[in-house]
Parts: structure tokens; C-alpha cells; sequence
């Protein structure tokens, strides 16, 4: 059983930065594969950036150049930080974790809200 936490959501303005982490339990999480999805409203949940056990790195088209993700291993945490944010990033954030064998869990979720 792994339990993801998500934090970091909020209220930012046109142009901010946020960064969200998710903090993992259990042993297993060095071995995951991990990733951020959103879902914004009325629209369906759509992955945002992932990151391998390997540290291999993929994202979304939209938000190439302004994301990134990244992993620490000792912390159990991965962490998405965004900058440049715009009104079309507003969604609720979630955490996801993938291993082969074990399947996938997923975090609450954490609400992202870009607006003046």
C-alpha cells in the first residue's frame, strides 16, 4: 500500500511560480515510476510530467519549458515546479505512482488556481 500526499497548491497570479510536492510512504518509491496529472474543469484528467525510477523525464506539451519535475530519493517526494503560470494551468494537481507488479496509487489531489 503507498499513501501520496500532495502540497504546495494555491492562488497565484499571471506570470507566478508554485512549486507542489508529494510526499510517499512505504519502500517502494525509489522503484516508481512517477507523475503529475490534472484535471481542469469540465475537461478530463490529463498527464502533465513524468519521471522514471531512472530520473528520465516527459511532459506535456503545454507546459515544455515553464515545468519541471524532479525526485528525491532520500525524501521520498516528488516535486513539480511551475513557473510562468498561466489561467489555463488552473486545475486540481494529483500525484501518481506506478510500479510494475504493484499498480498505481494516486494522491487527493491539490487545487491550482492562476488568476488576477
Amino acid at each position: 500500500q503507498v499513501q501520496l500526499v500532495e502540497s504546495g497548491g494555491g492562488l497565484v497570479q499571471p506570470g507566478g511560480s508554485l512549486r507542489l510536492s508529494c510526499a510517499a510512504s512505504g519502500t517502494i518509491f525509489r522503484r516508481s515510476d512517477m507523475g503529475w496529472y490534472r484535471r481542469a474543469p469540465g475537461k478530463q484528467r490529463e498527464l502533465v510530467a513524468g519521471i522514471t525510477s531512472g530520473g528520465s523525464t516527459n511532459y506535456a506539451d503545454s507546459v515544455k519549458g515553464r515545468f519541471t519535475i524532479s525526485r528525491d530519493n532520500a525524501k521520498n517526494t516528488v516535486y513539480l515546479q511551475m513557473n510562468s503560470l498561466k489561467p489555463e494551468d488552473t486545475a486540481v494537481y494529483f500525484c501518481k505512482s506506478y510500479l510494475l507488479g504493484q499498480g498505481a496509487y494516486w494522491g487527493q489531489g491539490t487545487q491550482v488556481t492562476v488568476s488576477s
